[in-house]
């Protein structure tokens, strides 16, 4: 089978697993557009790609190619959303093991059934695979409660350049033998090897789930930062702790003011506890509203969609994350709206003022979104944080450092890379440094 397969490889036999690759907006395609089914056919493909110079894109439902990339179009691009579905489920251990390609929505769903959960919110969980969300290390703004894609994963079967198929951790919860090689291959945006399945933690769907949001004045600056450090220094246990910026507030709650949007999971008389303590501490001047479990799902659901990575017309759309120390997330909300004013654009910014990582959606002239990344940029770094462009079209992104400057450790990331995929056939000038 295998020898079958590589031969339609390299002859590009035009059947349903082989197509012709298209190209958009945001690069990152491909001349021949791979599907396969299996950890093997996978490994065969790569194989194949590293013996005769081929470059080779990975992609799930492609929810990430305006994401990195200095490649417009490699030889192949190597989809794993037909590698799908659960491998296995240890209820009991709280662990699963599951294909890449399997989308997020899909396997909440799957685990709901067990009264059973991924603690993970990522962007677009209806297209966003497992492979992606682990290769990006994504997560949202329940990070400051469930942790990054890093904190949930404890085992990776991952299909190196060469063909050689590799197990990274185990399946039980406490591992702790061996290096810890998943954190190699977590967040390195499909560099280093084709994650094929993927083991990760689990948890209980809580009992009981509210959203609290305390909503402030627009000059009400001084009352937010008090009022986060208040919460931070007590005994509240928020999954989530997001600042909202009045426009992002106003399209999801209708109301245009900032907005600290703070989550609770637990027992009903813990939650009910929490609700209420966050009533005694609320500043004099803000007001207080509390979604419950299924209105509380919807705004999150809500909120997981925000914005899109589609570029259409004349307007140009981009996606940042920008990571700084807590507090300076109020900074850089403010000067979302300096900019929203100065500016042809559009923004919709919030922030994690538990963790200090910021998702801002900037759409409106071409120039005048580029002017925009580069002056949140100066900002981030002037307080000693960074930017991530996380969605631009393929052109614009000539145009701009999607990473930032080179980071001091770029050599080590160099080296990796050389060392584990010599011939650059996985996903090139994809990272950092054009790694």
């Amino acid at each position: 089978m295998l020898t079958e397969l590589v031969t339609e490889l390299t002859n590009e036999v035009p059947e349903a697993r082989f197509k012709e690759g298209k190209l958009d907006r945001f690069g990152n395609g491909g001349d021949l557009n791979v599907n396969p089914v299996s950890e093997e056919e996978v490994a065969a493909i790569v194989k194949y790609a590293n013996e005769n110079g081929k470059k080779v894109i990975v992609e799930g439902c492609g929810t990430k190619r305006g994401y990195g990339g200095l490649v417009e179009s490699a030889d192949i691009i190597l989809s794993m959303a037909d590698c799908k579905g659960v491998v296995e489920h240890a209820t009991g251990d709280l662990t699963i093991t599951v294909k890449a390609g399997t989308t997020f929505k899909e396997l909440q769903s799957y685990l709901a059934a067990h009264g059973q959960k991924i603690a993970l919110d990522p962007a677009w969980p209806g297209e966003a695979t497992i492979g992606g969300i682990i290769a990006a290390n994504e997560s949202g703004p329940k990070r400051l409660g469930y942790g990054s894609a890093r904190d949930n994963v404890i085992g990776l079967r991952v299909v190196y350049p060469d063909g050689t198929i590799i197990r990274s951790g185990g399946k039980v919860v406490k591992n702790v033998a061996g290096y810890d090689m998943n954190k190699l291959f977590i967040g390195s945006m499909g560099t280093l090897g084709v994650l094929t399945e993927v083991t990760l933690k689990l948890r209980p769907i809580s009992k009981c789930e509210s959203l609290v949001l305390v909503s402030f004045p627009a000059d009400g600056q001084a009352e937010i930062r008090q009022f986060v450090i208040d919460v931070l220094d007590s005994t509240l246990e928020p999954t989530s702790l997001e600042l909202l910026s009045p426009a992002l507030s106003e399209q999801l709650t209708g109301v245009k003011l900032y907005i600290a949007a703070m989550s609770f999971e637990d027992v009903e008389s813990s939650v009910r506890y929490q609700e209420e303590t966050v009533q005694r501490m609320k500043p004099e001047g803000s007001q207080l509203t509390i979604y419950e479990r299924d209105k509380a799902m919807n705004f999150w659901a809500h909120f997981s969609n925000l914005g899109s990575a589609v570029n259409e017309g004349t307007e140009l759309n981009a996606i940042l994350k920008i990571g700084v120390v807590n507090l300076d997330v109020l900074h850089v909300i403010k000067e979302c709206e300096h900019l929203e004013e100065s500016h042809r654009v559009e923004i919709l910014a919030h922030g994690g003022l538990g963790h200090g990582l910021c998702g801002v959606h900037v759409k409106g002239a071409h120039e005048d979104v580029l002017s925009v990344i580069r002056e949140l940029r100066a900002e981030a770094t002037s307080r000693g944080g960074y930017v991530i462009v996380k969605s631009l079209p393929f052109i614009e992104r000539q145009k701009i450092k999607i990473w930032g400057d080179d980071p001091s450790y770029l050599f080590l990331l160099q080296g990796i890379k050389a060392k584990v995929d010599p011939n650059s056939v996985l996903n090139y000038k994809r990272f950092v440094g054009g790694i």
